[in-house]
């Protein structure tokens, strides 16, 4: 996970949801009795000694799985690292179209999470057109070009596709393109710190009078630091935000606050997905007929796990979660419907 850089905002309730879901199953008993370490690894954009790390503890049999919450350009560094012998759990939402054996990716893909958030901002608010903002690497271009035919598909029209490198120092001509094609949504695929930077400055700037924001990648630790001024018409495709009240995520927030008092790491999508990795390793360590299987073996049923999402997993293009589209109020998140 990353814990520097763009993405280090991510790191503390990443950490944090995993240590939780580590500690449950230890308690549980472990893994077939056996107690569960982790260790930790800085899996930032900006990190360039990750490739040497990984391989070197996977290399000295250190590693028995790895539970990957990062971005999927570091997720084809850990790939190279030799992860084929290891079972490799990939948590965060991603642009689809994982294939490598022994990679399970668990988290949202466009087609269950894009795909219905920007008919329902069509539906909601007419907005069809469209801009498109990303940082430039894997996610934002695959999910770009996705998102191109579900604009086309609703009758809407994409009026800039634009891509800015991590740590991006001026956002002004951004802001000058935006003043130039007057976009009805922006589509922002922009992580971390450019993000915050990028939504503090459309506030600043009074964007929001005109053009609406969709994220799937905003959660509440971004969403504190852009600032409650800066948040109207933003809204967040998801399938996990802290203020979900069903049964499953009120007790899984009674066991994090009670692990972790009340100044705890701040809940999201992104730090809780840790938290589901450890299990879903869990729940895959514990199938009998994997004991003679290969970890790039298929499964053969869906797998069910301890899930605040309810998600079902069979493979990489099989997966079962509900998504919802929330909009910023302030500093909080109101769902406004299930996709």
């Amino acid at each position: 996970m990353p814990i520097s850089g763009s993405a280090g905002l991510w790191g503390p309730s990443s950490i944090a949801c995993a240590q939780l879901a580590a500690e449950e199953l230890n308690q549980a008993g472990g893994l077939r009795g056996r107690d569960i370490h982790l260790s930790v690894f800085n899996a930032a954009d900006e990190a360039d000694d990750l490739l040497a790390q990984a391989g070197a503890a996977l290399a000295g049999g250190d590693i028995d799985a790895i539970v990957g919450m990062h971005t999927s350009s570091v997720r084809q560094v850990v790939k190279r690292a030799g992860t084929g012998d290891v079972p490799f759990v990939y948590t965060p939402l991603y642009e689809g179209g994982e294939t490598a054996p022994g990679v399970f990716a668990i988290g949202e893909r466009p087609e269950q999470q894009l795909r219905p958030a920007i008919r329902a901002m069509e539906r909601l608010y007419g907005a069809r057109r469209w801009m498109l903002l990303g940082n430039d690497y894997i996610w934002p271009r695959v999910s770009h070009r996705l998102a191109h035919d579900y604009i086309r598909e609703m009758g809407g029209e994409v009026v800039q596709d634009l891509y800015l490198p991590f740590g991006v120092a001026d956002f002004q001509p951004v802001f000058d393109r935006i003043a130039r094609h007057r976009p009805q949504a922006i589509l922002m695929s922009l992580i971390g710190q450019d993000a915050i930077d990028f939504n503090r400055l459309f506030g600043a700037q009074g964007c929001a009078r005109n053009t609406l924001r969709l994220s799937c990648a905003v959660e509440e630790n971004g969403l504190l630091a852009i600032g409650a001024d800066n948040t109207d018409g933003l809204h967040v495709a998801s399938g996990y935000f802290a203020s979900l009240g069903h049964e499953a995520n009120l007790a899984f927030k009674e066991r994090y606050y009670g692990r972790y008092g009340s100044r705890a790491p701040t809940l999201n999508a992104l730090g809780q997905s840790t938290y589901e990795g450890v299990h879903f390793v869990a729940a895959l360590t514990n199938l009998p007929e994997r004991d003679a299987q290969p970890v790039h073996a298929p499964l053969a049923r869906p797998l069910s796990w301890r899930s605040v999402r309810g998600t079902r997993f069979l493979d990489n293009r099989r997966s079962e979660q509900p998504v919802y589209l929330a909009r910023a109020q302030g500093h909080l998140f109101e769902i406004i419907q299930a996709l």
